[in-house]
C-alpha cells in the first residue's frame, strides 16, 4: 500500500533522511522505531505532505504522491495523527470531529457512532471543549479525528507520548480494531517493546538510515534492538 523509495528530505542545509527505502502492505501494523532525532517523524511529515522531499518518492497503492499536497494526499486515504495530538482546543470535541470528515458530507453520523465505539468517554464528553480534556482524551481524539477522514493507511506519530500506562494500553487495543476494520497502520513510537510487540513487522531509523528490519519478534529479539532500545 504505501511504498518509500530512496527519499530524502531535511531542513535548508541540514539532512534528516538520507535515501530512505521502505514499504507497508495492505493490512499490516508496520512499527518505525529509533532515538529522538533519528528522522522518524520527519518522515511521516514527508509521507503526508506537510514536509518537502529533496529526492526519492512516495508511493500510495501504486500512485506517485511525493509531489502532491497534503489535502490530495488525504483524499486519496491517508491521514496523519500528528505527533503533540493537535487539537483545536476552542472547539468541542465533536467539532473536532467533524473537521476530521471534511473530505465529504455523507454518513458523518455512521463514522461519529464509530469512533465513540471506540473511545466511549469521547461520547460522554462530545459537548465539552477539546482544550478541556486529559492528554490521554486529547490523543483518543486526535485518532478518532482521523479515522472520520475514512483512511485507507493511518500514520501515528507517538501516540503514546506522556501517557498514563492504563490509556496507552487502550489506545493500542483501539488500533488493533483498527485494523481488523481494513485500515492499514505506520507507526512511529517511543516505547519500542510495545511498538514491537504490536507490529507484524519494523524498521529501526538511525541517523536518518534505515539500518535494521523484519518482524516484530524478530527485532525484540535481536541484540543491537535489546542493546540499543530494550535496555539488555
Amino acid at each position: 500500500m504505501l511504498k518509500i523509495d530512496r527519499l530524502a528530505s531535511g531542513y535548508g542545509r541540514i539532512k534528516a533522511l538520507h535515501d530512505v527505502s521502505l514499504e507497508v502492505k495492505a493490512g499490516e501494523i508496520v512499527a518505525l522505531v529509533g532515538a529522538n532525532g533519528a528522522g522518524k517523524t520527519t518522515l511521516l511529515k514527508a509521507i503526508s505532505g506537510v514536509q518537502p522531499i529533496v529526492a526519492g518518492q512516495v508511493f500510495l497503492n501504486g500512485v506517485e504522491i511525493g509531489k502532491m499536497p497534503a489535502h490530495r494526499r488525504v483524499r486519496l486515504g491517508l491521514t496523519l495523527v500528528p505527533e503533540g495530538r493537535q487539537i483545536f482546543a476552542p472547539l468541542s470535541v465533536e467539532d473536532n470531529l467533524r473537521i476530521g470528515a471534511w473530505t465529504r458530507a455523507s454518513d458523518v453520523a455512521g463514522d461519529l457512532d464509530q469512533v465513540y465505539s471506540y473511545f466511549p468517554i469521547l461520547n460522554d464528553f462530545r459537548n465539552r471543549l477539546a482544550g478541556s480534556l486529559s492528554g490521554g482524551q486529547q490523543q483518543m481524539l486526535a485518532v478518532g479525528r482521523a479515522l472520520m477522514a475514512r483512511p485507507r493507511m493511518l500514520l501515528l506519530d507517538e501516540p503514546s507520548m506522556g501517557l498514563a500506562p492504563l490509556v496507552f494500553k487502550q489506545i493500542f487495543s483501539v488500533l488493533k480494531s483498527i485494523r481488523q476494520s481494513g485500515v492499514t497502520v505506520f507507526l512511529v513510537e517511543q516505547n519500542v517493546n510495545a511498538a514491537l510487540h504490536l507490529a507484524d513487522r519494523a524498521y529501526v531509523l538511525e541517523m536518518g538510515r534505515v539500518t535494521l528490519e523484519g518482524t516484530g519478534r524478530e527485532l525484540l529479539s535481536d541484540p543491537r534492538v535489546q542493546a540499543a532500545y530494550l535496555g539488555v
